[in-house]
């Protein structure tokens, strides 16, 4: 869909590493309705050429933040700078974005070629260069030779293209992703996941991507930012997000994690010896997001990959009550003495339901989130 007539940040259609991507900047930016606060004071900065993404559960405020972005909305405080330029009281036509959405908004009754020219068209543009523009962005979504095609006779694989292209056609400075791939099956939107992000790179155009789902923000982003009643709870890379979750929130959104009531016995550096609330055992576990102290009462969590079957008598006793088999690997549920819900671990090591009581444990790879006791 065309946003997009801003000549004072509009983008060249082929670029390299260091081109002239822009900047994104949002400053503080809140949006409410009546006494619900729909996103609280925001402020995030995007470099030129990164993809973030807004991650979160429904109405956690992302697609309110993306819009506000868009120019859809406006926020009720704070600014948004894009390539420098304050865009605040701008509306979507004069900020030069481009944005596809989940039901990619395509014009039935007009051709692939028309879909993709529209913005063209309605901003002047002569009929050769546009022609020439909407070829170039065709061929940029693999999808020379479809121009004269309508939506009906497409693919949903190739209806996203199309609404891709015609958001590219535009050159926009910023390019804005509504959970573009959520009405695609799984195997066609992992395999768009890889071109979408191809192509992003290729063109090093900044990119908001708004997602509920986990895979699809760690597949695709630089970045990630993790929402909740409308705040920001944790930024960083898809692998700092992963390994290093600040709050339990975070932690059990991102995939999953094992989460166990411990207090902190010693510290030493960036490391601590804590006891296990549940069983009384003794871990080791990083500390993610400040020094603990020792007498804290903290919860640890460690993912179920990091858990590990070992021969001797440490560890946490624990007995198999169920098996999950997940094709490339299986997931085991593991009851321990003193907890009331079983633990998820992942492994290639074979067990049998009832097996005799084996012993688990995890070197320093788990993680102690920022709140206390867990309830």
């Amino acid at each position: 869909m065309l946003i997009s007539k801003a000549p004072q940040i509009r983008r060249r259609t082929h670029r390299t590493e260091g081109s002239d991507a822009v900047s994104v900047s949002l400053s503080g930016i809140t949006k409410s309705y009546g006494h619900f606060a729909a996103v609280k004071p925001l402020t995030i900065d995007l470099e030129a050429g990164e993809l973030l993404s807004l991650l979160g559960p429904s109405g956690c405020g992302k697609t309110t933040t993306l819009r506000m972005v868009a120019g859809f909305i406006a926020p009720d405080r704070g600014s948004i700078r894009i390539g420098g330029h304050d865009v605040t009281r701008l509306g979507p036509d004069a900020r030069g974005l481009g944005m596809v959405f989940q039901s990619y908004s395509l014009f039935p009754h007009m051709s692939v070629s028309e879909n993709v020219g529209f913005g063209l068209r309605m901003h002047g543009v002569p009929r050769p260069e546009r022609a020439r523009r909407v070829a170039e962005a065709l061929e940029m979504v693999r999808l020379e030779g479809l121009a004269a095609r309508y939506p009906k006779e497409m693919s949903g694989g190739q209806q996203q293209r199309v609404a891709l292209a015609r958001a590219l056609v535009t050159r926009p400075s910023v390019l804005l992703l509504d959970e573009p791939l959520g009405a695609l099956d799984r195997n066609l939107r992992e395999r768009m996941q890889s071109e979408i992000r191809d192509l992003q790179r290729r063109l090093h155009i900044t990119t908001i991507l708004v997602t509920h789902d986990q895979e699809e923000a760690m597949t695709m982003s630089d970045r990630i930012a993790v929402m909740s009643d409308g705040e920001l709870v944790q930024v960083g890379s898809p692998e700092q997000i992963y390994d290093f979750p600040e709050t339990r929130f975070v932690s059990e959104f991102l995939g999953t994690s094992n989460l166990f009531d411990a207090t902190v016995i010693e510290t030493h550096g960036d490391h601590a010896l804590l006891r296990l609330v549940d069983t009384g055992s003794m871990v080791k576990a990083m500390v993610a997001t400040s020094k603990a102290t020792v007498g804290d009462n903290v919860v640890v969590a460690v993912r179920p990959e990091r858990l590990t079957v070992v021969s001797d008598d440490q560890g946490l006793p624990a007995t198999l009550s169920n098996v999950i088999f997940r094709g490339s690997h299986r997931v085991y549920e593991m009851m321990v003495p003193g907890r009331n819900t079983p633990i998820v671990m992942s492994s290639p090591v074979p067990l049998a339901i009832g097996e005799a009581t084996v012993r688990l444990s995890w070197s320093r790879n788990a993680v102690i989130l920022a709140e206390g006791a867990s309830a």
